[in-house]
């Protein structure tokens, strides 16, 4: 088993090729099996248009490409980009004078982006959009002397790269139980923040616990949670109403990943499991089931969560129907330098991304 950079903390575990087991058995349930499918559920138009940008990338300029930190958080698609040729790093000091370099969807501080221009690479901004929308509003509000509460996980490349661009102006704040031991120098001039891929539910914890304490504290100008993870949240919410049983598919350092496997326990499961992939789904975690609930994280391809329907389908779970909680068409253009393809023609795969529409969309499960 190999490993793959987690960021600037520990390396991971890579299951590029997961060890197989025996095919799950159908055993008997109270009720007839089936599978509850979440829709919106898998890539989301930030995570596609990352993704895109590294295969292009490839393709426009050669390999090795490199990348820094993990490009969107799912183990399985950063091993699929390295056999096409991409090297992931942790800092741009790794990176040869002058090679290109692709930022990750989580985002960049401005001291990264100058040490990527120290060393004359090729830079390739793949921010997902929304994530530099609140890049933009901590500059603002720091500018305008405004002290800010970041509502995030520490360590997370997102808030990183976000606490990089008011540094001396954001306090992080990892959840409810940080609340009580915020300090602040000016109640009358603060403003909260947040990662765009938390809970919901638990944000707005946080807020309100904020504002009891500093009742003037100012709410973005728009909701920085992102719409995905939004989505993806009330789905599963959803689904965990009617499954005794939820497998969230998506990798260990991917928050939203993580946050649908609690927030589907906050919601009826009695159980709910994240796996990478299907070959990980315990035979005894099915003992006793009728409903399954399967939902997957912002950053994870299709493909992983067919693989867990057809695995399912052998322990009887055939019967699958998709609850869809919202619509989504959104895409984002990809950065500029990759809106031509090799020979400097204008490319249509630069005007918005993957044009494709998900299984969930299109009405088959």
């Amino acid at each position: 088993m190999g490993t793959i950079s987690n960021g600037a903390k520990a390396t991971l575990d890579l299951p590029a090729v997961p060890a197989r087991r025996e095919r799950l058995k159908d055993t008997p349930a109270p009720r007839a099996k089936r599978v509850v499918l979440a829709a919106p559920r898998g890539y989301c138009a930030g995570v596609d248009r990352a993704v895109i940008a590294v295969e292009k990338a490839l393709r426009n300029f050669g390999e090795p490409v490199y990348v820094r930190k993990q490009i969107v958080h799912n183990i399985h698609v950063v091993s699929t980009l390295e056999r096409q040729g991409a090297i992931f790093v942790d800092d741009v000091t790794e990176v040869p004078e002058g090679a290109h370099v692709v930022f990750s969807a989580h985002g960049v501080s401005p001291a990264v982006v100058q040490g990527a221009a120290d060393r004359n690479l090729q830079a390739i901004d793949a921010t997902c959009p929304l994530v530099t929308k609140v890049h933009r509003e901590a500059t603002r509000f720091s500018r305008d002397d405004y002290q800010i509460l970041l509502i995030g996980h520490a360590g997370h490349e997102e808030v990183e790269g976000t606490m990089g661009h008011a540094p001396e102006r954001t306090i992080l704040v990892n959840g409810p139980e940080d609340v009580p031991f915020v300090e602040v120098d000016d109640v009358e001039r603060l403003v909260w923040l947040s990662q765009t891929t938390l809970s919901v539910d638990e944000t707005m914890e946080t807020v309100r616990l904020l504002r009891e304490r500093f009742p003037t504290l100012q709410d973005p100008p728009s909701d920085d949670i992102c719409y995905a993870t939004q989505n993806r949240q009330v789905a599963i919410k959803k689904v965990a109403e009617e499954a005794e049983l939820v497998i969230v598919v998506g990798s260990a350092n991917s928050s939203n990943t993580v946050r649908l496997v609690d927030v589907a326990l906050e919601n009826g499961a009695k159980a709910a499991y994240r796996v990478d992939y299907a070959s990980e789904i315990k035979q005894e975690w099915l003992d006793g089931v009728s409903t399954i609930g399967v939902t997957s994280g912002a950053s994870v391809p299709e493909v992983l969560v067919q693989e867990v329907l057809t695995d399912l389908a052998d322990a009887g779970f055939a019967d699958v129907s998709t609850v869809v909680t919202a619509e989504e068409d959104l895409m984002f253009s990809l950065p500029k330098e990759l809106r031509t393809d090799a020979a400097g023609n204008p490319d249509e795969r630069g005007l918005g991304g993957r044009v494709r529409k998900l299984d969930w969309q299109s009405g088959t499960p």
